[in-house]
């Protein structure tokens, strides 16, 4: 409680300003559950993550989907360096940094960076 002598403290409040648009998938790291927290000031999302860099081992492909059947986007070389956000199961979801593509890899082609 404030007393006379101490101002109230301020309220935050936001406001979305503008019309709300879609972003396209495999160009941000948008899912209905996460985002990348380097889009916090474009999208609200209910979780953000910190982008961890990792480096691809071998050359795998990058899907749109974590299925295996689902349209490949990219294949990216061993060496590549590849943002990671989430991990479920064998697989990884992240932005391929050198093509910007946002996809899903498998996780075990993934390593740490040298």
């Amino acid at each position: 409680m404030s007393s006379p002598s101490q101002p109230a403290p301020a309220r935050k409040s936001f406001a979305l300003l503008g019309r709300s648009h879609s972003l396209d998938p495999t160009r941000h790291a948008v899912r209905k559950d996460l985002a990348d927290v380097r889009l916090a000031d474009q999208v609200f999302a209910p979780h953000y993550a910190a982008p961890l860099r990792r480096q691809i081992l071998a050359t795998t492909e990058l899907r749109a989907e974590r299925t295996s059947d689902s349209p490949r986007l990219a294949i990216l070389a061993a060496g590549d360096p590849f943002d990671m956000l989430d991990v479920t199961g064998d697989t990884a979801w992240g932005v391929a940094t050198v093509t910007g593509l946002v996809g899903y890899v498998d996780a075990a082609a993934l390593g740490d960076v040298a």
